[in-house]
C-alpha cells in the first residue's frame, strides 16, 4: 500500500470551497462509522470512471462508542459518509472539488469545478450526485449509479453533471459522466 494514493477525506474544507470545516468535519466522521461497520484502517479502495481505475488508500479514525451513537441513523450516516469519500474520489481522480451545494431540484448534490474555480463561474461546474450503499457488491454499486444518473438526468439544470457511488463493503467507488445527449433539458 506505500506507493498508491491516499483517499483525501480529512481536512477537505481546506481544498472544497463548497464545504465548512464543521460540514466536512462530519462527512468524514460519519465515512469513519461506515468503514469501520466492514473494514480496519487503513484499507485499499478500488475507484473508477471511465477508463480510469486506480486503487487509493483510505484512512480514518476508528470511531468509538459515543460517535457510533451519534451516527446511529445508518441512512444519514451512509449518505454523510458517502459525501466524503466521494467528492474525496472526484478530487483524486479528476482533480474536482466542490464549490457549492446544489440547490433542490437540480438532481445533484454539489457543484464541482477545477481547484481554483469560483462560484461566481457556474457555468464552468460539474452537477454531482451522491449517493452511498453500506451493503452489497459490485452490481449493487452499479444499480445505484444508474439510478443516480437517471436523477441527474431528470434535473432542471442544462449542466454538465456526473455521479458517484460508494459502497463501504465492496471497497469501491465508481463515478460516472451523463452523457450531454441523456439531459432531458
Amino acid at each position: 500500500m506505500a506507493n498508491q494514493a491516499d483517499l483525501p477525506i480529512h481536512d477537505m474544507a481546506e481544498r472544497h470551497s463548497g464545504l465548512t470545516e464543521a460540514l466536512a468535519d462530519m462527512q468524514t466522521e460519519a465515512a469513519g462509522v461506515c468503514l469501520g461497520r466492514h473494514h480496519h484502517s487503513p484499507t485499499e479502495f478500488d475507484l473508477h470512471r471511465h477508463d480510469v481505475c486506480m486503487a487509493a488508500v483510505v484512512k480514518w479514525k476508528q470511531a468509538d462508542e459515543h460517535v457510533r451513537r451519534a451516527y446511529a441513523n445508518d441512512t444519514e450516516a451512509t449518505e454523510f459518509g458517502a459525501c466524503a469519500c466521494v467528492l474525496a474520489a472526484v478530487e483524486l481522480i479528476g482533480g474536482l472539488v466542490a464549490v457549492a451545494r446544489a440547490e433542490n431540484g437540480t438532481g445533484a448534490d454539489y457543484y464541482i469545478a477545477p481547484r481554483g474555480t469560483t462560484i461566481e463561474d457556474l457555468e464552468g461546474t460539474v452537477r454531482l450526485e451522491v449517493s452511498g450503499v453500506d451493503q452489497g457488491s459490485e452490481s449493487t454499486v452499479n444499480n445505484r449509479l444508474k439510478e443516480k444518473l437517471v436523477q441527474a438526468s431528470a434535473g432542471n439544470s442544462s449542466l454538465p453533471a456526473m455521479a458517484g457511488v460508494v459502497g463501504f463493503k465492496a471497497k469501491l467507488i465508481k463515478l460516472a459522466d451523463l452523457n450531454a445527449g441523456d439531459r432531458g433539458n
